[in-house]
């Protein structure tokens, strides 16, 4: 027997959910086809990866350690489908800025990627909160940007989304609300709320849940995401955060349960941006082109098929 990639996904989402039922909802899978598969690994590797109970599936030690080699191959083999070829002839310069969730959960990856495919082209990256990346663009201090598309506000900054990351419930393990497929801003308002303020996610979040008539009982405000993961993986509140900075442990090993929320909640909308009256560089062409191919290319074929 060898390794497949369909074991390796059903497992990740097995262990990021917690759940086999929800893992095949989230797959559109059968139930049975992810106890296969997990199966099938475990007996691969001759260990047990999980451990399992009424409460559904915790990883063993050699679980959560093979969790993250698995991480590894999925985004190798993503990697090597979505890289663009090498283009020698792009070269010089180029002033990027990005905001804190971007820079810390996004970005790096795609810098190496970019040093790689792009050999000629030097990047230096700047972080900043979001009107301080507006006010560089429109002043030439910066020539793009990856940030938080919707947060923009300025008329000449132009933008185009390259992703959106749903924004989901997170909750402690064993959570009363772990019980329901979906919870609704009503059920979530019931509980202690940790609510992050970086990047101006507090008043995005307060957009949609105005919309549903309802209010968080917010407990703690951090600027910190890891802070609001380790307050809710204690069982401190809970939260709503996009996939995108989502992880399935605390900095403290312990698990954080996700749940999709029934009311409309916007997504993460994460892209770029730059004046829209600036010529673009040769750099500024081989950056857009790089995410294109890595975004964008990909779901267009998608929806073509």
């Amino acid at each position: 027997m060898s390794l497949t990639l369909r074991q390796i996904r059903y497992f990740i989402a097995t262990a990021e959910i917690g759940q086999i039922s929800q893992a095949a909802i989230h797959l559109n899978i059968s139930q049975s086809a992810v106890t296969t598969a997990i199966k099938e690994l475990e007996a691969l590797l001759g260990t047990l990866l999980f451990q399992r109970s009424a409460q559904g599936m915790s990883l063993t030690d050699a679980g959560r350690h093979f969790l993250n080699r698995a991480y590894v191959i999925l985004r190798s083999v993503d990697d090597a489908l979505n890289s663009p070829l090498p283009d020698a002839s792009a070269s010089g310069l180029l002033s990027l800025a990005a905001s804190y969730t971007v820079l810390g959960y996004f970005l790096p990856h795609h810098l190496q990627r970019l040093e790689h495919w792009h050999p000629d082209v030097r990047i230096q990256v700047h972080e900043r909160e979001r009107q301080a990346i507006e006010e560089g663009l429109l002043q030439g201090e910066f020539d793009m940007a990856v940030v938080l598309t919707a947060n923009l506000t300025h008329p000449d900054i132009f933008s185009e989304t390259l992703f959106n990351s749903e924004r989901r419930l997170w909750l402690p393990h064993q959570h009363p609300l772990c019980e329901l497929t979906s919870v609704s801003l009503r059920e979530v308002a019931e509980q202690p709320y940790i609510s992050l303020t970086v990047d101006e996610a507090e008043q995005s979040a307060m957009r949609y849940w105005a919309k549903a008539r309802q209010r968080p009982n917010i407990r703690v405000r951090t600027s910190s995401v890891e802070a609001v993961r380790s307050m809710v993986a204690n069982g401190s509140g809970v939260a709503i955060l996009s996939d995108l900075v989502h992880r399935p442990w605390s900095l403290e090993g312990k698990r954080i349960e996700t749940r999709t929320l029934s009311d409309e909640v916007t997504p993460m909308s994460v892209g770029l941006a730059w004046h829209r009256e600036r010529a673009f560089t040769p750099a500024m062409q081989a950056l857009r082109d790089y995410f294109h191919g890595a975004f964008l290319a990909p779901q267009q074929q998608a929806a073509r098929r």
